[in-house]
């Protein structure tokens, strides 16, 4: 049975489509058979993969609406154990459609549901903004992973989306739990990077990764060749640096899961003494 993480910040630019698609490929890699959910209809997960949003006859969003078979709509990859259900610009009408339906909560998760014991990951990349769809992801999902890019404003996101979590645990008691908080971005050399990173792993009430993912050319540029970067720069920092991150998460899956935690009165706060 498929371990369900969406990737999830309230905050654009943060490399959370990066994070999705180059954690599935290393995760791929390492032997696991990977789902990669693009529930976001700016559709840069499946053209990342070397889909073409404007010429998907079948996406996620038919999935979720009934109207056609998991089969018909997964795609591959060019890696052998990881697999697509891409998405498209017409994703968004789903925002429409679904608001007076029953249950629209949750909808993707009974849709991954049927799939569910196929893969060991299946990941959510989800659009950076608090709407339906993001509900019907973090539904959808076990756990959430968080990118949060060194900067002050990816702070704010956080704090939004742990509120949104809040709400989906009181309202519609779904005990999803938050996997961690993943730093990225990051450069060494500037002193506000590493004051954010500081902050971060002091005040964060759940885990931060040790690998922080840094800014890299090789990260930015794969996209463009419709190849996640363990294929287009294998040697690159950023490609390393996600190799560590599906590293920590496999070696998370033996690891006791923590007790919820509170954030510091310090979270944000930049003025704390170290």
């Amino acid at each position: 049975m498929a371990r369900v993480i969406a990737i999830h910040n309230a905050k654009g630019g943060v490399g959370k489509t990066t994070t999705a698609v180059n954690l599935a490929a290393y995760l791929a890699i390492m032997g696991r058979r990977v789902l990669l959910v693009d529930f976001d209809p700016q559709a840069n997960a499946s053209s990342a993969l070397g889909a073409d949003p404007m010429k998907t006859e079948r996406s996620v969003y038919h999935g979720i609406i009934g109207a056609a078979e998991p089969h018909h709509i997964v795609k591959t990859s060019a890696l052998h154990n990881l697999h697509l259900f891409p998405a498209a610009p017409h994703l968004a009408g789903a925002l429409v459609e679904l608001v007076s339906v029953p249950q629209r909560e949750s909808f993707l998760r009974k849709f991954i549901h049927r799939v569910r014991h196929q893969y060991h990951y299946i990941l959510i990349d989800l659009p950076p903004s608090l709407s339906l769809l993001t509900v019907n992801g973090l539904v959808a999902a076990d756990e959430v992973l968080i990118p949060v890019q060194a900067e002050y404003y990816s702070l704010e996101g956080i704090g939004q989306l742990l509120h949104t979590v809040k709400l989906i645990r009181d309202n519609l008691k779904h005990p999803i739990t938050v996997l961690g908080a993943l730093i990225t971005m990051y450069d060494k050399r500037v002193k506000f990077s590493r004051e954010v990173a500081w902050n971060l792993r002091k005040n964060f009430p759940y885990k931060v990764f040790d690998v922080e993912i840094p800014r890299s050319v090789a990260l930015a540029e794969a996209p463009s060749f419709s190849k996640p970067v363990a294929l287009y720069r294998p040697d690159s920092t950023g490609a390393l640096a996600y190799q560590r991150l599906a590293h920590e998460i496999l070696a998370g899956e033996r690891a006791a899961v923590p007790a919820p935690a509170h954030a510091s009165s310090n979270f944000g706060n930049f003025h704390a003494v170290a």
